[in-house]
């Protein structure tokens, strides 16, 4: 009967010391850490490590003149980062339109409208150029070899008519 007493019906209530013993209710279930104790000298203990951040110089004074700006009132501005490129990106982008605006209004001599004019003809032709090159170089080669026989055909008729 002496077994009974002493090895509890729930073992999940047992105290991890005394094998005999139930927990109190206060007691957690959790195991303690070994180190704890203090009595093992030979485990290396555990310390918080330091974070480099937070012990540069250059953390602190700004965490301080953060903390002096609050108490005094004056707030940074609290815009994030994207929104302060945005906005720099738009003011940029009217400043060139109102630029292109001002330039547009100026009158233009009738020197440089001349010269428009014959850029625009210029850049029509070399277009046009192009697009018979590109013509050219996408017909079969069949069709080509035909075209030069007919052109050598032509030159030879018209050499012996002038002779």
């Amino acid at each position: 009967m002496t077994t009974m007493f002493r090895y509890p019906v729930f073992p999940h209530l047992q105290d991890p010391c005394d094998p005999g013993l139930s927990l109190s209710a206060g007691r957690s279930v959790m195991a303690e850490p070994d180190y704890m104790d203090g009595d093992c000298d030979e485990l290396i203990k555990p310390k918080k490590l330091i974070n480099p951040v937070i012990s540069s110089r250059n953390h602190q004074d700004l965490h301080r003149e953060l903390l002096m700006n609050q108490k005094r009132g004056l707030a940074p501005q609290n815009k994030p980062e994207l929104q302060k490129v945005l906005e720099k990106r738009k003011r940029d982008q009217v400043l060139k339109q109102q630029k292109e605006e001002q330039e547009a209004h100026k009158k233009r001599s009738d020197l440089e409208i001349e010269l428009m004019k014959r850029q625009q003809k210029l850049e029509q032709l070399e277009l046009e150029q192009q697009k018979i090159e590109e013509e050219q170089e996408n017909t079969p080669e069949f069709v080509k070899m035909k075209s030069n026989l007919r052109r050598t055909k032509q030159e030879t008729d018209g050499e012996e008519r002038t002779t």
